[in-house]
């Protein structure tokens, strides 16, 4: 079993409120499964957002290295604006 370290947190009344709440509820144990739920979803966003970020940077990187000369914006644009243009009108008509 890892070691347990006691810490102490201030947080905002409402917070609390919901805390005790989920366990007077039986939704947790104690507070402390509480807060540990809380910080393991935290710990996977905050690793679900940096992989994105450097899935981003790879794409960015790959895009400046890329010398092909592309295509034309414009007919790229007047394609989504149709496309939204025609998800926008009212069915039925």
């Amino acid at each position: 079993m890892p070691a347990i370290e006691k810490i102490s947190i201030a947080l905002p009344a409402e917070m609390v409120s919901l805390l005790h709440e989920s366990v007077r509820t039986g939704e947790y144990a104690s507070s402390s499964e509480v807060v540990r739920d809380a910080l393991r979803d935290w710990a996977q966003k905050r690793t679900v957002r940096e992989n994105g970020i450097a899935t981003l940077r790879a794409l960015w990187q790959q895009a400046v290295e890329d010398r092909s000369p592309g295509i034309a914006p414009e007919p790229v644009l007047k394609r989504l604006k149709a496309k939204y243009e025609s998800m926008a009108e009212p069915k039925g008509r």
